[in-house]
């Protein structure tokens, strides 16, 4: 069958088509969209066996469960943005050393040019550093069949596999022919080798040795599994290592030249015979063409003679930062820039700001009032919606690192001396990665005021439910903090004196306090709204 599916649902798909038995996920840009699409596709079948896909609490959680569900035999797969890698680097990292039993495919979605994240990095690095295969797809259909390939590998070399792609990839749409054959769920079946799962040092040291033997293995498949194309041109003394989207790029510009040599890559690692290949034709220029950091160009270097030139994002041929474009290699092609006028040429920028009738507007009004009666107050922030408080016209927070930071970075400002330091936090962060933070302050009596604004929601992705609705005092109270510096406040205008007030009072005072803002966000009313009027 036909469909026109976004990179994200075409994975999506492809994992139900592949007999998926769970999805565990953190919502974050540009991942979100795969587990959304399970869970659609769960709301409206009518038989057959389901598939787990509510929201886990953070990505290490996710990566986890999947892993234990791959444990029990069946097919999993976790995804989520590439800064999510960070946070299950430690589960990502140790299940190549376990191995899997079933099925388990980790899926990043990595966001160049940092359209809704920190920063630029390149999953692939994580491929290579656990040193397990990766798939990398160059279009939608190929993201639909490497993740039913990525499954059958995963099972057969009982190793999880990372499968990367980025927003161009994730957020645009292509016709998909999706294949007929559905396969069941795997039946639950326990691993043969229990100690397989047992990193004791003992037991690791051996698992180790055998994941460094299947190199080999995992490079003969990167060779030999048709994803991986190698095509001599006319003039092989100049060739093109073109990796997954930026494939497209390159075949978009070359329509009719067949004068390069043309090595795809969208399976890893390299396939070196197909590299040697390449040289062995004449290769003497090589363009390395990839979405992301120069991953592939560094280990061209130490995979060719010196006397081969390679060129990409270190060079300065492709530009080092940001997302690759259509243009910015014909720049590197040596071809004429196309006289088309640029997005900000004709369209007047729009900052982006927090949303008309936002509790987190009424937050940070109050907070900011009181604020300025003390002198250099701190204010870490955190990820979400509320991020945006550092813009116009509120300028309330003073750092914003990672998820969960605000707490910590306010609990070690507070040790340094800092007063009055206060945390703000939302709900879906809160629970990601913010308890262990507060545990922290209340151990140490920190005197911080943690600030969560609870908009009963994971809002900056739309929408999603957060882990910990309708849990936070008693998650709260459990962690630590004294019931009576446990506050809640519901952010309206009519408010504003009873919320400055709430403030003072636990700035006031001399340990760690927790004040609660909680009103529903502005977006999921609406619909919430709307669903009750039908």
């Amino acid at each position: 069958m036909k469909h026109l599916l976004l990179g994200d649902e075409a994975i999506a798909q492809g994992a139900i088509d592949a007999g998926l038995s769970g999805v565990y996920a953190y919502p974050g840009t540009p991942s979100t969209e795969i587990t959304e699409y399970i869970q659609l596709h769960e709301a409206k079948r009518k038989d057959g066996e389901s598939i787990f896909c509510r929201w886990a609490a953070n990505e290490k959680t996710a990566m986890e469960a999947a892993l234990g569900m791959a444990y029990m035999g069946k097919r999993a797969l976790v995804c989520m943005k590439h800064v999510g890698m960070n946070v299950c680097a430690d589960a990502f990292m140790n299940s190549a050393i376990t191995g899997v039993n079933g099925g388990l495919v980790v899926l990043a979605a990595d966001d160049p040019s940092m359209h809704s994240s920190q920063n630029e990095q390149d999953s692939r690095f994580y491929g290579k550093f656990a040193m397990i295969p990766c798939f990398e797809p160059s279009n939608q259909q190929e993201a639909y069949d490497m993740t039913r390939k990525a499954f059958e590998m995963s099972e057969k070399m009982h190793t999880p596999v990372l499968m990367r792609v980025t927003t161009r990839m994730a957020h645009s749409r292509a016709v998909v022919c999706t294949s007929d054959e559905k396969p069941v769920q795997n039946k639950m079946s326990l691993p043969e080798n229990v100690q397989h799962f047992i990193l004791l040092p003992a037991f690791a040291k051996r698992n180790y040795a055998e994941l460094v033997a299947a190199q080999d293995d995992f490079v003969k498949a990167s060779e030999t599994a048709g994803n991986n194309v190698y095509t001599r041109g006319n003039n092989p003394r100049c060739a093109i290592v073109a990796c997954g989207i930026g494939y497209n790029y390159v075949m978009e510009h070359l329509a009719g030249n067949n004068d390069y040599s043309v090595l795809k890559i969208t399976q890893y690692p390299l396939p070196v015979e197909l590299i040697n290949r390449m040289v062995a034709d004449g290769a003497e220029e090589v363009l390395v063409v990839e979405e992301g950091q120069p991953v592939v160009e560094e280990l061209m270097r130490g995979l060719v003679p010196s006397s081969v030139a390679v060129k990409g994002r270190l060079t300065g041929v492709l530009p080092r930062m940001g997302e690759l474009s259509p243009d910015a290699l014909r720049s590197a092609l040596g071809l004429q820039a196309l006289p088309l006028k640029q997005a900000d040429d004709i369209v007047v920028s729009r900052p982006p700001a927090l949303c008309q009738g936002c509790g987190h507007r009424d937050m940070y009004a109050a907070l900011n009032e009181v604020a300025r009666e003390y002198e250099s107050p701190r204010i870490f922030g955190d990820i979400g919606c509320y991020t945006l408080g550092a813009l116009s016209p509120f300028h309330a927070i003073h750092a914003c690192v990672e998820m969960g930071a605000s707490i910590t970075m306010a609990k070690g400002a507070a040790d340094a001396g800092q007063h009055p330091a206060i945390a703000v936090i939302g709900d879906s962060t809160f629970t990601h990665s913010g308890m262990t933070g507060l545990l922290d302050c209340v151990n140490s009596n920190a005197n911080v005021v943690v600030l969560i604004s609870d908009n009963l929601t994971t809002g900056m992705t739309g929408g999603q439910d957060s882990a910990g609705t309708g849990r936070l005092e008693q998650i709260c109270y459990g962690v630590g903090v004294e019931k009576e510096h446990v506050r809640v406040v519901v952010p309206l205008p009519k408010n504003m004196e009873e919320i400055k007030l709430v403030l003072r009072e636990e700035i006031n005072y001399n340990g760690t306090s927790v004040v609660i803002a909680r009103r529903e966000c502005i977006q999921t009313l609406k619909r919430h709204l709307k669903a009750a009027k039908k």
